[in-house]
């Protein structure tokens, strides 16, 4: 992993997300990525936060979309890990969130995992 890999990767899913664009949100992905989020469970879509698949994540992604017309994402910061990038921005309702993607060999990811503050977990 490299600093400008994490650059280049934040700029295109921020990109992608705030456009609205879920075929280029989901391009970053693996078809059976693994997608664990606070907001999974609160939706009730899991028990255990996690959902897999371009296919079920993609549903959620597009429901979301559709619930939040003027979601926008604001970058605060970009974390480079061993194999994993940490993105720290401002999501729906002004809420921080971090997120932590785990990326294959290929440049893609396999598994991402979303914290928030909101507080009613």
């Amino acid at each position: 992993m490299t600093p400008n890999f994490a650059r280049h990767f934040a700029t295109g899913w921020l990109k992608a997300w705030n456009a609205h664009d879920l075929e280029q949100i989901l391009s970053h992905y693996t078809e059976d990525f693994i997608m664990t989020s606070p907001v999974v469970i609160k939706l009730g879509l899991s028990l255990n936060g996690s959902l897999q698949g371009k296919a079920a994540v993609g549903a959620y992604w597009r429901k979301a979309l559709k619930l939040v017309p003027d979601l926008r994402f604001e970058l605060i910061r970009v974390l480079c890990g061993v194999n994993t990038v940490t993105l720290i921005y401002k999501g729906v309702r002004e809420r921080t969130v971090a997120e932590v993607f785990h990326f294959t060999d290929q440049g893609q990811v396999d598994w991402a995992m979303a914290h928030d503050d909101t507080p009613e977990h």
